[in-house]
């Protein structure tokens, strides 16, 4: 399954992988994630719409309150996409290190 655009575009931003990082621990409200960020709110308010639209988070509302989770199989789908890539690293990486021990010798 091809990784949608919109996942990746939502990850370009430093500050949304940190909204992502923080919700690791388990769903926090706009007001906690704020804390953690020198931007105003409407600022985080608009890295959150990004990262709903990419479906890398969900909303809800909790009284007054709007707690968000994370939503991680669209990650799941990027890790994927990238395995291919990591197995042709690791392959030039052991080339690397089989030739450099033989210059050792």
């Amino acid at each position: 399954m091809p990784v949608n655009d919109d996942v990746f575009a939502a990850l370009a931003s430093p500050a949304r992988r940190e909204v992502l990082k923080l919700l690791l621990d388990g769903p926090m409200a706009v007001g906690d994630l704020a804390e953690h960020f020198a931007m105003r709110r409407p600022s985080l308010s608009e890295h959150l719409r990004v990262l709903r639209e990419a479906g890398l988070v969900s909303e809800r509302r909790e009284g007054r309150h709007r707690l968000y989770s994370l939503d991680a199989d669209p990650l799941r789908e990027v890790s994927d996409w990238l395995t291919p890539y990591e197995r042709f690293w690791r392959t030039k990486l052991a080339s690397l290190r089989d030739l450099l021990d033989e210059e050792d010798l």
